[in-house]
């Protein structure tokens, strides 16, 4: 009986640790973030075929030599989708993950010992008046 509230315990920790619960907001988000790509797709490829004949989709394309048939419509397809949901993703979620990221990355962290060198941007003590890297005079920074 002495094993029950352990492994439940375990089973609670590992539930709740950050990794699981990230991963399944990600996966959820991911879900709908998908039907929102498939709908910006389906518009687009909408909008690409409008000058065309208007019954016939992409996929319908194809020509035949002899016996075969090349479904070359499909592949034209396959390849805007890629492309717009490469740009989607890029533009929606890269761009603005990396600039958030990069905001972080540019706030000094208040509590650390180190400071860029002016001159050559390595990391060097607060207190150092000169680099060890470039060994440039630096001001001495007071916290």
């Amino acid at each position: 009986m002495a094993e029950k509230p352990k492994a439940l315990s375990e089973f609670k920790d590992f539930v709740l640790q950050g990794n699981v619960v990230d991963l399944a907001v990600a996966v959820v988000i991911a879900t709908f973030f998908g039907a929102i790509v498939k709908d910006m797709v389906g518009l687009i490829l909408s909008l690409l075929a409008i000058p065309g004949k208007t019954s016939q989709s992409f996929s319908s394309l194809k020509f035949t030599i002899g016996h075969g048939i090349f479904s070359y419509g499909q592949l034209i397809q396959d390849i805007l989708t890629f492309v717009i949901v490469a740009a989607v993703v890029f533009f929606a979620v890269v761009r603005p993950v990396r600039s958030l990221l990069l905001k972080r990355q540019a706030t000094p962290d208040p509590e650390s010992t180190d400071r860029p060198c002016p001159e050559c941007l390595s990391d060097i003590p607060k207190a150092a008046t000169r680099c060890r890297y470039c060994t440039s005079e630096v001001a001495v920074t007071v916290s």
